[in-house]
């Protein structure tokens, strides 16, 4: 399955001041479609959907993207306080700017918790959730050494001596199925474009907020009583296999699709097996 590379993705959107700051986005397919937001993961950016667009559109539906603030081609503002409450907000902002009343969701990674806050804010808006790979359960999320470093106090420094190879290798511990060059590439210019490498240590204090509001948002995960779809890597060592006891447990009435077909997918379902993911995502947002 082929997709647009970085560059012709950010030609094909655009930006408006939300929050106070400039926010690229995109909308693709019928302008009539269903409504579906997507929601991308850390420390990445929309681009990680690219590969399942086509098939959401050819489905019939509206599809809208954001880069959130501090990712992609969306401003990356040195020494701001970095919350996935701002996250939320903005993706409120665009939703008004855009005139959409109603939408489904679609998150992965950093994108849950912010899923997770929409949902405590105003469930009745969202007319399905569906999550790939993400920190649902704050005590069930195993951050990499890499992330464990740039977390920490070394962090601020650590940031700015990170290269190409070594980003590429720490995201290939991540991956169940191989994935090119190219897309690796993608993800590192999506990352560091606009200064994006000194903001590292401070857009992952998203593993804080996830322990601050914890509690709140497993509840309104758990309470949401629209359509809920779980798409799993199992392959994932940060939130893979085992988080699937705990999705089956606390929420039985949830579809589950479990991509352990060998090789079995890692964290980025929607870039290491797209046409698994477009196939889930058609089938539920239907």
């Amino acid at each position: 399955m082929t997709h647009v590379r970085l560059d012709e993705w950010i030609a094909g959107g655009e930006r408006t001041r939300l929050g106070g700051h400039e926010i690229f986005y995109r909308q693709d397919g019928p302008a009539d479609g269903r409504p579906v937001t997507l929601l991308h993961g850390f420390p990445t950016s929309s681009h990680d959907w690219a590969p399942i667009l086509p098939d959401l559109i050819e489905s019939g539906c509206r599809v809208t993207t954001l880069d959130f603030l501090g990712f992609g081609a969306s401003d990356k503002p040195a020494g701001h306080d970095y919350r996935i409450v701002e996250q939320a907000s903005i993706v409120e902002e665009l939703w008004q700017h855009l005139g959409i009343s109603s939408t489904a969701l679609v998150a992965h990674d950093y994108g849950v918790s912010v899923a997770q806050e929409l949902l405590r804010r105003d469930s009745a808006r969202l007319t399905a959730a569906a999550f790939l790979n993400g920190g649902l359960y704050p005590d069930l999320h195993r951050p990499i050494r890499t992330q464990k470093l740039l977390y920490g106090p070394a962090g601020a420094v650590a940031q700015y001596l990170t290269t190409e190879p070594l980003y590429r290798k720490s995201l290939r511990e991540l991956f169940g199925r191989p994935v090119s060059d190219a897309d690796l590439h993608d993800m590192w210019r999506s990352t560091t474009m606009n200064g994006g490498k000194r903001i590292q240590h401070s857009l992952l204090r998203y593993i804080d907020d996830r322990r601050t509001h914890g509690e709140s948002w497993v509840s309104a995960l758990e309470q949401y009583p629209g359509p809920l779809l779980f798409v799993w890597g199992p392959a994932d060592p940060v939130s893979g296999g085992h988080v699937l006891p705990r999705l089956r447990e606390r929420l039985p009435h949830a579809r589950l699709v479990v991509l352990d077909q060998s090789p079995a997918t890692g964290h980025y379902p929607q870039v290491e097996n797209p046409a698994a993911v477009a196939s889930a995502l058609t089938e539920f947002l239907r």
